[in-house]
């Protein structure tokens, strides 16, 4: 509102000395001449858009769909839910009686969620290079689902439990068969067992130039450290690769 079409109180002019007819309905006294001063609310301001939510199309930005990917129950949804700098997209459902016919719970009998579709989440890191992350379901009845998520993503995030390695090999196996290359994450459990790094990677049979971390989902520093060590080995194929 122009701030010309009334004048604030206490500038130093009295609107009773301007002799005026009185308005109708303005409640003065019959034969004043004088108007009553008029309320006028002041201005409200527009909300200001939140900095930082969406993308900067002034600038030139790299943009990577990544896939997290790993079993049941091995931490996929806290591991965006720890990175993301929006908030995240989580398509949990509760597990019930009839999920334990098909869902092995061993080893993760607190778990009480599982993910049904997908968890999303975005996270950019420096040089103008924005991950979108996008978590697919573990199991296998999902694998439809999981074809149509992995379609145009660069590489894949492979998270493991020591304490049931062996859950991790179904999911590798899909990955390789979609042509994507992946690094692997152990999400250390507060009861994951010790193991050194070439135990582990003898265990998952990785190629030698597949990165393996130890990581704790819960945490974004070492989150961060597992995605930038996946961005990295992607990265290294040929432009003829990645065209």
């Amino acid at each position: 509102m122009d701030s010309a079409l009334s004048s604030p109180p206490g500038d130093g002019h009295d609107e009773a000395d301007d002799p005026a007819p009185a308005a109708a309905g303005s409640g003065t006294g019959a034969g004043t001449g004088v108007s009553a001063p008029v309320s006028v609310p002041a201005p409200v301001p527009a909300p200001v858009p939140e900095a930082g939510i969406y993308l900067d199309g002034e600038r030139t930005q790299t943009l990577v769909k990544l896939l997290v990917a790993g079993p049941f129950g091995v931490g996929k949804s806290t591991f965006i839910r720890s990175l993301s700098e929006t908030e995240p997209l989580h398509t949990e459902e509760m597990l019930t009686s009839g999920s334990a016919l098909v869902d092995d719970l061993s080893g993760v009998r607190e778990k009480s969620t599982t993910t049904v579709a997908i968890d999303f989440g975005r996270l950019t890191l420096p040089g103008d290079l924005v991950l979108y992350l996008f978590g697919t379901p573990g199991q296998r009845r999902f694998s439809s689902l999981w074809q149509d998520i992995s379609r145009g993503a660069l590489g894949a995030l492979v998270l493991a439990d020591a304490r049931r390695l062996s859950d991790s090999f179904e999911v590798m196996d899909m990955i390789e068969d979609a042509g994507l290359r992946y690094a692997v994450a152990v999400n250390c459990f507060p009861d994951s067992p010790a193991h050194r790094p070439s135990a582990l990677r003898d265990h998952l049979d990785l190629l030698p130039d597949t990165p393996l971390v130890l990581c704790d989902a819960r945490d974004p520093v070492q989150a961060t450290d597992a995605l930038i060590g996946l961005v990295g080995h992607v990265l290294t194929r040929t432009p003829q690769e990645t065209a």
